[in-house]
C-alpha cells in the first residue's frame, strides 16, 4: 500500500527529511531533472521558506522507503496563467509501474486549489500518465534563455 505524507508552510518537514526529498529528487528524476541546488529553490519555494506564494510537497513511502515525490508550487496568479505548476514528480526507479505516480498525481489534483500547468520533455514516458490523468497540450512552451 502507497502512504502519502503532505509538506507545506504549515507542517514543515525536518531538516534531515527535506534533503531526504531534494536527494530522491535529484536521483531518481535522472535525465529530466534539475541541479540540486535549483531542487532546493523549489522545495524552499513550496514551503514558503523563500519569498514566494508557497506550494505543497508529497512524499509516497511504499514497503517502507521513500517510493515517490511531487512538488507543486502555487503561481500566485489565475486565468492567464494556472493557479498552480506542477515542479516535480518523480517516483523510485525500482518500483515505476506499481501505481506510486498516479496516486502522487490523484493527490496533487485533490490538494492543488485551482488549475495546475506543468511542463514535460516530449519523449519523458511521464508523458503518458499526465495524459491519462486529463493534461492537454494546447500550448507550444517557447523560451528565451539569456
Amino acid at each position: 500500500m502507497i502512504e502519502t505524507t503532505v509538506y507545506n508552510p504549515t507542517n514543515l518537514p525536518s531538516t534531515i527529511e527535506k534533503k531526504r526529498i531534494v536527494d530522491f529528487l535529484y536521483t531518481h528524476l535522472e535525465q529530466y531533472g534539475d541541479a540540486s541546488k535549483d531542487i532546493e529553490q523549489c522545495v524552499n519555494y513550496a514551503l514558503k521558506e523563500i519569498a514566494s506564494f508557497g506550494g505543497f510537497i508529497l512524499v509516497a513511502e511504499y514497503e517502507d522507503q521513500m517510493a515517490g515525490v511531487c512538488v507543486v508550487n502555487q503561481t500566485g496568479m489565475s486565468g492567464y496563467i494556472p493557479e498552480n505548476i506542477l515542479v516535480y514528480l518523480a517516483s523510485h526507479g525500482e518500483i515505476r509501474g506499481k501505481g506510486v505516480g498516479k496516486t502522487l498525481m490523484t493527490k496533487a489534483i485533490d490538494l492543488a486549489q485551482g488549475d495546475i500547468a506543468l511542463h514535460v520533455e516530449a519523449n519523458n514516458p511521464a508523458k503518458h500518465l499526465y495524459e491519462k490523468m486529463g493534461f492537454t497540450t494546447p500550448y507550444l512552451e517557447m523560451r528565451l534563455k539569456k
